[in-house]
């Protein structure tokens, strides 16, 4: 990962603040709570799409080496887990 540089401005920023408090402490919490659980719920879909890409390349697969009831049955296990 490459080496930030930080301006003059942002490290006077970084070292000083604004002064105010933009938040308090559980609310940060509970922004952090929120955007995990919204960062899980994408990983949980984005894993299960591939999932499927996968099973239907294997379907495809099967299908190819003339092998309809193997691609019939990797098929209809990917409608299940759905």
């Amino acid at each position: 990962m490459a080496k930030v540089e930080l301006s003059d401005f942002q490290k006077k920023f970084f070292a000083q603040g604004t002064g105010q408090q933009l938040f308090t402490a559980k609310e940060f919490e509970e922004g952090l709570a929120q955007a995990k659980a919204e960062i899980m719920a994408v990983a949980i879909q984005t894993t299960k799409q591939a999932i499927g890409i996968e099973r239907e390349a294997c379907a495809r697969l099967a299908d190819e080496y003339e092998l309809p009831a193997l691609a019939h049955a990797i098929r209809t296990r990917m409608q299940r887990a759905d």
